[in-house]
């Protein structure tokens, strides 16, 4: 399992411009199977992607595809982990 952290590097304004493309990024990759939960930052200073385990070369290359990354709008900092414990409803998500 991946923690994907985004932060922008450009003001929000410009972040802004590409929200759409970048929604229509992320439900292609739920579509896909490959996250499994998202969101912002609080207070909004980046975003948040919880990550189904694949390869980390997989996962750097899913990255490339989101237009925040293409477009140089926010860094990516990427953790992998493996989830020994949770809840029951995310029983699914343990290795």
């Amino acid at each position: 399992m991946f923690i994907i952290s985004l932060t922008y590097i450009k003001p929000l304004e410009e972040v802004d411009v590409l929200l759409e493309e970048h929604i229509a990024y992320l439900k292609e990759q739920y579509a896909l199977g490959n996250f499994v939960a998202s969101g912002r930052k609080v207070p909004r200073t980046g975003g948040v992607i919880l990550a189904r385990s694949v390869s980390r070369e997989e996962i750097e290359t899913i990255i490339t595809l989101d237009p925040f990354y293409r477009h140089h709008v926010a860094e990516y900092e990427i953790t992998e982990f493996s989830p020994t414990m949770t809840v029951e409803e995310l029983e699914f998500l343990r290795e």
